[in-house]
């Protein structure tokens, strides 16, 4: 017999198992890189952070209003591109709530010290993100995942809108306010009505 004879049929046998671990290697290869794509916009909106308070601090009003936006783009991309490849994970979602709280904090800090924001309408959308970033890793340790309402992300809309017509301030007066300031309103409004809810949907985690 033939060392061909002899290698056939195990050849036969090994090339299923071959061919059953392409595709595992190739999606486990794939869901790699998209997560690495998505820490990217994670990572941008973090390192930016500081950036933005230097250039509100030192009143450079467009330079920040464009890094502020481009920072929040990375959000809304993040969220898309998860959704499309099918990629998240709990300390994923954790870090990217995380930016996102920060670059909000940090930008509210800055037009608050430029006199471009009220310090009681910061604070409550502070003290909200802070509470509900706590609400999350307690919900979370209970095994129950943490899911994003409507309201919530109509209230990050909502934020990164308001942040922006502050940065910029436009020169439109509305009964006795600017564009900006009642904009801010309506988010600080929003965001707390959006931690209410959570916190009232959260109830039933805690209590197990």
């Amino acid at each position: 017999m033939s060392h061909r004879q002899l290698s056939s049929p195990a050849a036969a046998a090994v090339a299923p198992a071959v061919s059953s671990l392409q595709p595992m290697e190739t999606g486990t290869l794939t869901a790699l890189r998209s997560s690495r794509a998505l820490a990217v916009g994670t990572g941008v909106r973090i390192v930016v952070s500081p950036v933005l308070m230097a250039l509100l601090l030192s009143r450079a009003y467009t330079a920040a209003a464009i890094v502020f936006v481009v920072a929040a783009a990375t959000d809304w991309f993040d969220g898309r591109l998860a959704r499309r490849w099918g990629v998240s994970t709990r300390f994923g979602a954790f870090l990217d709530t995380t930016a996102d709280k920060l670059l909000v904090a940090t930008a509210l800090l800055g037009l608050v010290a430029v006199h471009r924001a009220s310090p009681w309408v910061a604070l409550v959308i502070i003290v909200r993100e802070l509470t509900i970033l706590g609400l999350r890793v307690a919900v979370e340790s209970t095994g129950v995942r943490f899911e994003t309402s409507m309201l919530g992300q109509w209230k990050a809309m909502l934020q990164y809108i308001a942040i922006a017509l502050a940065v910029l301030r436009p020169a439109v007066i509305i009964a006795g306010a600017y564009l900006d300031q009642w904009a801010m309103g309506v988010a600080a409004v929003v965001t707390a009505v959006s931690g209410i809810e959570y916190l009232v949907r959260s109830k039933t985690a805690l209590k197990t």
